[in-house]
């Protein structure tokens, strides 16, 4: 292995926990995929539906007949049964195929539900479905199959097969909790644990139950005190409040065998969740695409509220309004304008493995139209398209000499970090700075400001100038027009020479455009980059683009003008 190589991991596993490198080891020498034992008896259901309907099948996962699956928005037709080892669209999308989202769909009948877990019970004795993760998404997905009335058309035999096996998935599990990824897979498998110690009595079920203990300790950590998950990532936050809410939902239910304490810690989870999510939801109702997020994947926040409060959970206010001060996410408002900004490092330390290379960036909306963009993801497979969602250069910041904020690597590896700071909030007004992991001589100073209707963002460099690269990434479709508007006064140091300024002019309809009056001494250009709204998509749009070789100070100017 190259020093560079070696000096890169030795970066990334510096910040992983003891836990994580003794079972990162074990799990090298352990088979993942294989199921575990058979349970003695059949277990027996404590509950038989859910306190309130459950939530559809999310927008992505789709079974469209004859054997013929959408999941990530990747088509695929198995010809004559379905191939549970399939992986011409990577792993990801096979774990989708094994956590049974789709099966909840409308448009699966109740006999085909049972035709599909008895096939899976029948031939997936190891193998992807085994693993920790999908274990836990198909528990929930069967179990809200088991308490959703006229969902299965089972006999006898064909609903104690399905508890033996929920019961095998269930202690599976139970043993296997990935504490070598820690962050939402552990929070998930746990949640996953108490579903089905609420689903089932006996003793068995008794022990699943006993890890709420350990869920309440893990949601304490991977929910800060702003209600943020810690990941940052408003996607899996979404995924994770729903599953959160489907566990309040069984414990409802269950209400003799559901401990108080979970109850409350799950309703007041919820609740600082909910708050935290309007934080970073856009006026058109839909999420930021911050760190690893994407549309369709999660329910949109309007749909988790409406949930929530079927369940008599309400919406809790950020102790800072508008504000996520622990993960590092501030929104700003004013007249037409939404404007929503990042300022951390990778989180957690211990596990980023999805963040990008955002610090400092943002997006922006115009009314309900968005302006500014963050680039998504499309897919979590290591290569080309992967690296580009995660690249500095693919968020609305500054990359200073020619190198990742962070130094992410393979699909989900952080090593060098970036340091940020957040120096003041005040509402309309927030001033953060990056250094980044390869330049510690320079830090990227960022000052947001918004006041009647208008937008100032300005720029500053602490310590070496050095080349700076700036974007600027554009919502699809936009009509965008750069042109020379007018000569600043003369560059210091070099009388008479004149600096260039810039504008750029955003159409937004017929009676409406937003104009950017750009930092001078940069030069500006409109280039074609990727955007990622959905996994498996590629959309062209337009992205500002400006390159310095020495930026040292700007400032930008937003406003919106209406015919």
């Amino acid at each position: 292995m190259k020093a560079a190589h070696v000096g890169r991991v030795l970066r990334t596993v510096a910040h992983l926990r003891p836990t994580q490198i003794v079972s990162q080891l074990r799990h090298l020498f352990t088979e993942e995929g294989r199921a575990g034992a058979t349970l003695e008896q059949t277990p027996e259901r404590s509950i038989e539906r859910a306190f309130v309907p459950f939530l559809d099948a999310p927008a992505h996962a789709r079974y469209d007949g004859a054997l013929g699956f959408e999941l990530l928005r990747r088509k695929h037709r198995f010809r004559d049964h379905v191939d549970w080892d399939f992986e011409g669209y990577g792993p990801l999308w096979l774990f989708h195929l094994h956590q049974f989202d789709w099966a909840r769909g409308k448009s699966v009948s109740a006999s085909a539900r049972v035709a599909f877990v008895e096939d899976w019970i029948e031939e997936c004795t190891h193998g992807a479905g085994w693993s920790p993760h999908p274990i836990s998404l198909r528990i929930l997905s069967w179990g809200k199959l088991r308490l959703t009335p006229g969902a299965l058309l089972q006999s006898q035999e064909e609903s104690v097969r399905m508890d033996n096996s929920l019961a095998q998935q269930a202690q599976t599990l139970s043993e296997r909790l990935e504490t070598r990824l820690q962050a939402n897979h552990l929070l998930s498998n746990l949640l996953s644990c108490v579903f089905a110690g609420l689903l089932y009595k006996g003793a068995q079920a008794d022990a699943w139950l006993a890890l709420e203990s350990t869920l309440r300790d893990e949601i304490e950590l991977q929910v800060l005190a702003d209600g943020a998950h810690i990941e940052r990532s408003p996607m899996y936050h979404a995924l994770l409040l729903e599953n959160v809410l489907d566990l309040l939902n069984v414990a409802r239910a269950a209400d003799a065998r559901a401990p108080r304490i979970l109850v409350e810690c799950l309703e007041s989870t919820a609740a600082k969740m909910l708050g935290a999510h309007r934080v970073w939801t856009h006026p058109d109702g839909e999420i930021a695409l911050f760190g690893d997020s994407a549309f369709d994947i999660a329910h949109p926040p309007e749909v988790l509220e409406a949930y929530a409060d079927a369940l008599g959970v309400s919406v809790g206010e950020p102790v800072v309004p508008k504000a996520l001060d622990n993960a590092g996410v501030f929104r700003m408002e004013s007249g037409d304008l939404s404007l929503i900004a990042t300022a951390s490092s990778p989180m957690p330390s211990y596990q980023p493995g999805h963040a990008h290379c955002d610090a400092l960036s943002f997006e922006l909306s115009v009314g309900t139209q968005r302006v500014v963009t963050d680039t998504g993801v499309s897919e979590y497979i290591p290569g080309p398209i992967r690296d580009i969602s995660r690249a500095t250069t693919s968020h609305a910041t500054v990359e200073l000499n020619h190198a990742d904020q962070s130094e992410v690597w393979s699909a989900h590896r952080v090593g060098g970090r970036a340091k940020v700071v957040v120096h003041e909030f005040t509402g309309d007004m927030l001033h953060a700075s990056c250094t980044s992991w390869a330049s510690r001589d320079a830090c990227h100073h960022r000052t947001f400001r918004i006041d009647d209707g208008a937008l100032t963002i300005e720029d500053r460099i602490e310590g070496d100038a050095l080349p700076a690269r700036f974007a600027l990434p554009l919502a699809p479709g936009l009509d965008a027009k750069l042109e020379h508007r007018r000569t600043n006064a003369p560059k210091t140091g070099e009388p008479g020479v004149q600096e260039q300024a810039y504008q750029l002019s955003v159409r937004l309809g017929r009676k409406a455009s937003l104009t950017i009056d750009l930092p001078a001494g940069v030069d500006w250009s409109i280039e074609r980059t990727a955007y990622f709204p959905h996994f498996g998509s590629h959309v062209d749009r337009a992205c500002l683009v400006g390159k310095s070789d020495g930026f040292r100070s700007g400032i930008w100017a937003f406003n919106v003008e209406r015919a």
